[in-house]
Parts: C-alpha cells; structure tokens; sequence
C-alpha cells in the first residue's frame, strides 16, 4: 500500500526529500538455513566440492606449520586482481584504449589466524610426532568447522526422503531381536604393567586402562539420550565399580558421545581431552583441566608408568548441538600411547574414508581398534558419517591394527537396521576377509579383554 502524501502527489512523482522505500525482501531462515544448507553452501564456495583454495592458514590451530603454497612472512604477496584498481579509460589517436593503474599500495596484513571456512585439513604427522601442547591452554578457533566435512550434510530433502521412507527406526518384527543382544557385565579386569585392558559399557563409552591410568571415552552413562528411544542395554559397568578415572577424551559434541549428566558425575578437576571448539562448553560446566586440540595434535598426561600421550586424529563426521552451532566445534578419534609404546586408537564416530590410512601412516603398530559399526541403515543417508560393518573391517586393514573391538551398537536404536545385524555383519566380513578370529574382540556389553603387548 502507499501512504497517503504518495496518493496525493502526480504519477510518477514523489514528494521531495523522500527517499523510495525499499524493496521487500523475504525473510531470513535462521537456524533452518544453519541446519539444512549452511555446510554445504560452505562446501561449494570454498571449493571442497570441487578445487580447493590455492593457499590457506586454516588447520593449524594456533601455531601449525604453513602448507606448500601457502604465503611465507617477509616473502612479497602475490599480486591480487582484487588489490588493483580497474583500469582507467585514457583519449588519444585511434580507438579508445585502457590504461591499467599502478598497482595499489597492498593492504596491510589481516590479523593473526584463519578465517571461518577457508583452508584445507591439517596434514598427518611425517616421521616424527608433533610436540605435545601444553594441557588446558587458552585458544582461539574459526567460527566454524564446515570446511573440514569430507561430504555435504543432508539437506531439506534428504531429511524429507527419510520422513517419507519411515526409516528412522527399525521395523516393528525387527525388536524381537533386543532380548537377544550380548550383555554379559563383569569385574573390572587385573592389568599388569605393560598391558592394556578395555571394558565395554555401551555405545562408544569405554573403560581404558593403559599406562596406568584409566581412561573413559565418550561417557555416557545416562538412560536416555535427547531425541533417542531409551536404551535397549543396560550400562555395561555400574558407576561405582569404576576404578578412579583419571582422564575422559571425547569425540566430537552429538548427544549420545557428549552427555552432560554423566560428565556431571566426575569430579570437576578431571582432565577432559576434546576437539578444538568445545573447551568453552566444558569450562561453562565448571571443568577446570580442560584441553583441546585440532587434528594430529597431541598433549599428554603424567602416569605411575610415565606420561600417557593423547593425539586427536581426524574422523569422516560432523558436530551439533543445538539449532545453531553446525560444524562449529571439530570432531575426530584418539590415539592414546602408553609409556612403553602401547597404542590404542578409539574412532568415535566416522564415515569410512582415506583419513584410516592416514592415521596407519602416522600412528603405526596400533595394538587395538575400537572402530564403530552401528547406526549405517539406510546407507544413501548415513555411509558418509557412519561405518557399516564391512566398512569397519576394512578400515581395520587401513589402519594396519592388532586387534579390533567393535562398538557403536546394541546400546541405542540410532537407525533403521536390525538391532542384531551389525554384530552378525561384522563376523563375516571379519571370516571373510581371512582374519585370525582371535583378533576380532566381539565383546558383550560389560564384557572386558586384556592385550598383553608381549604375546
């Protein structure tokens, strides 16, 4: 509608001094443009889905080694089409002809550290392993994470697709399977010196013990996670039989590997091991030895046996907590080494992809795997961010591993596959591969085995 001095004056003519409204424009999506479309617009501006940028400081936290390529201080920058003025039409004999300008004097150097959304992953560790970080340093991250996504997140119609299909859950006959899911809860092994010993509680929760120190990894000891069918196990271990812990690593932000009720239950001066972008969430719930790192970064924690090490090792995922924050804290997997050499590797949560490789490369002589194989089905949806069983046998292979032990299932009903399946997948990959069955480690929930690093 127009007001009534605009009726008032001719056609055509406004009053003087008024400026012409502007155009209407729609309105913003907000968080459902952040959910559905924000990391893969990221994606294609940035080139992940096609060419990567030629040079890039993202990746290295605050203090990483520059890429090939990338500008090295006191060297002169290269010279930017952006930073040259257009060119100036100039009169003399002939057609007239453009003159550039001189270059324009270069712009003084940005602040220190990356943009949200440029550069490229870090790169694994060469012969030997990045220096330890000190623990519980203050840190300054991109806003987000969305250019380490090795896939597009689903968009509106993918998550329409999954609505109309109905398979969120497993199908109704498929629950007959629930009474028949291995738990088989246990004392807490005897380790000696040397030796690693896990405990599997559920999910991807474990109990580590190794180099003399016991460590959990994505804890979540709660009944019911946000958005999740309760759970169709019990805990594996009881609370108050686990020996004293000593440090907690987490994988990435997801619900059902970060739970904040459980982590409730620690004493607050527990060392937490996390991704770059989440030590501001820990340090809000009062945790003072709080740590993150950025991929193929490491720190380390003194045991009775000498100092436990913790490299955070990248994953084939993504990060969300809340209807805002995609992708703004990092995800990924631990390598945890022992003083005597001892490696375990705990995945969390991953896609199957190169970066199995990398780390086989990085981390050798890895003695045991904790590796997903849960929560895969339907695979057009989730094989980017979840490994099916065959998946996780092969990614075993990659990492060139001593023993594996599977995770990531028969706790919460996350997707549509029979609760049993993945268990019974993963013993015949593990035959068909032509792996010695002693080296699957198909425990129960609550079951416990002992590597012995000499056998």
């Amino acid at each position: 509608m127009t007001d009534q001095a605009d009726q008032a004056q001719p056609a055509g003519r406004r009053p003087a001094g008024r400026a012409r409204p502007a155009p209407w424009t729609p309105p913003r999506l907000g968080p459902l443009r952040e959910i559905f479309s924000g990391p893969r617009r990221r994606l294609r501006r940035l080139g992940a889905l096609g060419e990567p940028p030629a040079t890039s400081r993202q990746g290295h936290g605050d203090g990483g080694v520059p890429y090939e390529g990338d500008p090295v201080p006191g060297d002169p920058a290269p010279c930017d089409p952006a930073s040259v003025d257009p060119p100036v039409a100039t009169a003399g004999r002939g057609p007239l002809r453009l003159t550039p300008r001189a270059p324009a004097r270069q712009p003084q150097e940005a602040p220190p550290g990356p943009k949200p959304g440029e550069g490229r992953p870090p790169r694994p560790p060469g012969p030997g392993l990045a220096a330890p970080r000190p623990r519980g340093e203050l840190r300054t991250w991109p806003r987000s994470f969305a250019h380490r996504l090795t896939s597009p997140l689903p968009g509106v119609r993918a998550v329409a697709r999954m609505a109309r299909e109905g398979r969120l859950r497993p199908p109704v006959e498929a629950l007959r399977q629930i009474p028949e899911l291995p738990f088989e809860p246990g004392p807490q092994p005897v380790v000696g010196p040397g030796d690693t010993a896990v405990t599997w509680a559920g999910h991807a929760s474990c109990v580590l013990r190794t180099g003399g120190l016991t460590v959990l990894t994505d804890p979540v000891w709660s009944r019911r996670i946000l958005g999740t069918p309760a759970r169709v196990t019990p805990v594996g271990v009881r609370w108050e039989d686990l020996p004293p812990v000593d440090a907690v690593v987490i994988s990435h932000n997801h619900y059902d590997h970060l739970d904040a009720p459980t982590l409730r239950r620690l004493p607050r001066d527990t060392p937490l091991f996390v991704p770059a972008g989440l030590a501001a969430w820990c340090r809000a719930r009062r945790f003072t030895d709080v740590t993150e790192l950025d991929w193929w970064e490491a720190a380390e924690l003194p045991g009775p046996e000498g100092p436990v090490r913790f490299d955070f090792v990248p994953a084939h995922h993504w990060s969300k907590r809340t209807l805002t924050d995609t992708c703004r804290s990092l995800w990924g997997g631990w390598v945890i080494t022992a003083p005597g050499g001892g490696r375990t590797y705990f995945a969390g949560d991953t896609g199957y992809g190169h970066w199995f490789r990398e780390i086989g490369r990085g981390y050798p002589d890895i003695d045991l795997a904790l590796l997903p194989i849960g929560a895969y089905d339907p695979r057009w949806m989730l094989r980017p961010v979840h490994t099916d069983p065959e998946e996780a046998v092969r990614a075993f292979g990659d990492l060139g591993a001593r023993t594996m032990m599977p995770m990531h299932w028969s706790t919460f009903l996350l997707s549509a596959e029979p609760p049993l399946q993945p268990l019974l997948r993963v013993r015949a990959a593990w035959e068909a591969a032509g792996l010695p069955r002693e080296a699957l480690w198909d425990l129960p929930v609550g079951g416990s085995r002992v590597l012995d690093r000499d056998d």
